[in-house]
């Protein structure tokens, strides 16, 4: 009888596991989706920013560029923002004054130096 029970129990553990995968898969799946359409609609509208303009910004998060260098994320009107040459103090939430240096080859995101404390 105790031989049935774990089986049953071990069965229900299974669906229960199952089910959770699935969800955690098409989770998964739709904010791929997501992304891709965000990265869609980016490409097919213009920056809200030129070279050379000079913007307050709040940093949101950090990042590593491929370079090894550490690099601000901020958003202008939705639009990102990676910010370099910031001193090592910066934390998240900070405002900061930056210059635009360059899109990328999309114009669905910019690169741009930091200028100070705003």
């Amino acid at each position: 009888m105790l031989g049935a029970a774990s089986l049953v129990l071990g069965g229900i553990v299974g669906v229960f596991f199952v089910a959770w995968l699935v969800g955690r898969v098409r989770s998964a799946d739709s904010e791929r989706r997501a992304s891709a359409e965000r990265h869609r609609e980016a490409q097919q509208r213009e920056p809200p920013v030129e070279i050379g303009d000079t913007r307050t910004v709040a940093i949101e998060e950090f990042t590593t560029h491929h370079s090894g260098k550490r690099q601000a994320v901020c958003r202008i009107e939705g639009f990102v923002v990676f910010v370099e040459d910031l001193p090592e103090e910066l934390e998240e939430r900070d405002v900061i004054e930056v210059t635009i240096l360059s899109f990328n080859r999309g114009h669905t995101s910019a690169t741009a130096t930091f200028l100070e404390r705003a």
